[in-house]
């Protein structure tokens, strides 16, 4: 979430700054207590928090401007405001009318329930529990169809991912791999990524091509919130930024080390 979204502190400076900016530097404390809707003297402290902070400049008694390094946080709030707003428009837009894959012949105006399968959204024949809407066009089954007038929330439950760690080259690369640990917890059923040479090379090794192998983070991010769990074999120096990603998101995740010195398990949520 964007930090004018969460920090009323943020939101109330990025006000005054665009008072300030659009008034210019004869507007008065109580005018922007006004339109921001606090008191003047709250009104003073931001300003002498602005100003500490180098974000708005004293001109003079009661005469203020904003300062670049101002502008640009402004901008850079600004910039994460439209890209939130445009989320938004897409999410709505979703909500009114999603596409989904026909489970069975259906008709045009005929309800239908919604269900994630395999990490897609399916138009299904039953109606109970979970999220439902209208089926706007007639459709064979396993044909996109669009569904309107949508209830309720699609039953999920978000997927995780395991970690497969292997050592990099100067510690031995593919060849310091326990093959028969690493074919064990490959997962035919589920998707995998490679990130480096040497988790390429381990996988290849054992006769099985990654579905993956650029923007694999991305990928794995994606597919846990579609509710597929994702596997990664990764290189040990690799391992902390996709970590970072994963504790950032809130993923569940386990960290397999393969090793040929050791093979312990660690659990993370």
């Amino acid at each position: 979430m964007i930090e004018i979204l969460q920090n009323k502190n943020s939101a109330t400076k990025f006000q005054i700054l665009v008072e300030i900016a659009a008034a210019g530097p004869s507007v008065h404390q109580r005018t922007i207590a006004a339109k921001v809707g606090v008191t003047p003297q709250a009104i003073s402290d931001y300003i002498r928090q602005l100003t500490s902070e180098e974000m708005v400049i004293s001109t003079g008694h009661s005469s203020y401007r904003v300062s670049a390094k101002g502008v640009n946080w402004v901008l850079e709030m600004l910039r994460e405001l439209n890209e939130y707003v445009a989320l938004v428009s897409h999410s709505v837009t979703n909500i009114t009318v999603c596409a989904a894959i026909a489970e069975a012949d259906l008709k045009k105006g005929q309800p239908v329930g919604l269900k994630m399968k395999d990490g897609l959204l399916f138009a299904v024949l039953q109606t109970g529990k979970g999220a439902k809407g209208v089926v706007l066009s007639t459709a064979k089954q396993g044909e996109d169809v669009d569904v309107s007038n949508i209830e309720g929330i699609v039953e999920l439950t978000r997927g995780k991912v395991s970690v497969l760690q292997v050592p990099s080259i100067v510690k031995g690369g593919s060849r310091m791999v326990e093959m028969k640990k690493l074919r064990a917890r490959v997962n035919d059923t589920q998707p995998i990524g490679t990130i480096g040479i040497e988790a390429l090379v381990a996988l290849r090794q054992i006769m099985i091509e990654p579905q993956y192998i650029y923007g694999v983070i991305e990928a794995a991010l994606e597919a846990v919130h579609c509710g597929l769990n994702f596997t990664v074999v990764c290189t040990e120096d690799a391992t902390p930024e996709l970590i970072k990603r994963l504790e950032e998101e809130k993923v569940e995740y386990e960290i397999v080390d393969l090793s040929k010195k050791k093979t312990r398990t660690v659990i993370q949520s």
